[in-house]
């Protein structure tokens, strides 16, 4: 029988020290969302208790707290066996959150609840809606508010921002024994944890290069050169030498030239001088109106370099054609959240296809009791929802 060995307990001292650099984890990272010294951040960094809904005989306390990463969620667990990855929750898999009694299990089962001490967390897939109680107000307008400004800088970071808020989150879950540092195992594991294919001679010949303090371990300015290693793109470093000079800046007409020759672009002459003063990290390039591989880069990974084109994120399609004349975004069998036998029927269904897009919508329609319509898939064992609640999240939801 294979014993397991415990981890050696630390002494305070040892506590104070990661704690400490927890919380210089945290700031940075809550700077990098922009929200430096924000109180709603640091309340849900705090955490605290919340009374957890699954019923009307189900609510049980848990402690929630959001990690240093400033992008997942810790949720306690009385469960013997639940792993330490089911307790986590990413905030970029959270698709909104509601205040008051705004799902079917808040409507259910906690209507004694006032509404201010209400929220729930909707997931983007298929996950069942987290409903929680705060024990005041306060409470939970500081999760309501903190995870709202979560998910919204988030979003408005860009592409370079968010590969390396990644990459710096994988780096630290890599660093097993939080001492801010990383092993030759530690950066394989890393690896691992990014989907890079890299044998043990290679991985250890990145980490030798890196380790200039020949310590057998990665740390500071050390991890930082990793990080550029393991970003750097080739093809990228080819086409910029290509339009750039010895030192490394590429002029304003280079810039142009690359517009018009690479990119197609027919307004370059207008768009390069906007492009360098708002992707160009380096003043001394910016002043010169010229343009280095860390903008070029920004430039690169912004909407602006996006295949995609901007203006087609609104409707620019005309729209004054008979309604037969379109292809309709639709939905079969909308109620359903899961098979069409005995699976649940549920208003949050007709909630998530109206927010992903969806214009067509079924209502399968059936008496009901009372006089009162209801909505199933027919001769099946599926449960049944109010016609009357469906109709309500239908005008809610389908107009924003």
């Amino acid at each position: 029988m294979q014993c397991i060995r415990r981890q050696p307990k630390r002494t305070a001292s040892q506590e104070n020290i990661l704690q400490e650099q927890s919380r210089r984890v945290a700031a940075l990272n809550g700077i990098r969302l922009g929200l430096k010294d924000d109180k709603d951040l640091k309340f849900l960094l705090k955490g605290s208790h919340l009374l957890k809904v699954k019923s009307s005989s189900w609510r049980k306390e848990r402690f929630y707290k959001l990690q240093e990463d400033c992008k997942t969620i810790w949720q306690e667990s009385k469960k013997v066996l639940r792993s330490p990855e089911s307790q986590i929750f990413s905030i970029e898999d959270i698709r909104d959150v509601r205040s008051g009694h705004k799902t079917e299990g808040m409507e259910k089962y906690a209507k004694d609840v006032p509404e201010y001490r209400c929220f729930s967390i909707i997931f983007k897939d298929q996950r069942k809606n987290l409903d929680l109680i705060a024990s005041s107000e306060d409470d939970a307008n500081h999760w309501i508010a903190g995870l709202g400004k979560i998910i919204a800088h988030s979003n408005s970071m860009n592409q370079k921002q968010k590969l390396q808020h990644w990459i710096h989150t994988c780096l630290r879950k890599a660093d097993k024994n939080k001492d801010n540092k990383m092993s030759l195992k530690e950066l394989k594991d890393f690896l691992k944890e990014v989907n890079i294919e890299v044998d043990d001679y290679h991985a250890k010949k990145i980490f030798q290069h890196c380790d200039k303090s020949k310590t057998e371990a990665l740390e500071d300015d050390e991890i930082e050169e990793f990080y550029k290693i393991l970003t750097e793109r080739k093809e990228i470093d080819s086409i910029f030498q290509m339009y750039s000079d010895p030192e490394g800046f590429m002029s304003c007409q280079n810039l142009v030239r690359f517009l018009y020759e690479i990119q197609q672009e027919e307004d370059a002459v207008v768009a390069a001088p906007a492009l360098i003063q708002r992707y160009e990290p380096n003043e001394r390039a910016k002043r010169g109106n010229a343009m280095t591989k860390d903008g070029f880069l920004m430039y690169l990974l912004s909407d602006e370099g996006n295949i995609f084109n901007p203006s087609h994120r609104k409707v620019y399609q005309d729209m004054t054609q008979p309604l037969s004349h379109y292809l309709v975004s639709s939905s079969h069998n909308t109620y359903l959240m899961e098979d069409q036998i005995t699976g649940p029927s549920s208003t949050e269904a007709y909630i998530r296809a109206l927010t992903k897009g969806c214009r067509c919508v079924e209502l399968d329609c059936w008496d009901g009791p009372n006089s009162e319509p209801v909505i199933y898939h027919g001769y099946t064992l599926t449960s049944k929802i109010l016609f009357s609640d469906v109709i309500k999240a239908i005008k809610n939801y389908a107009f924003k």
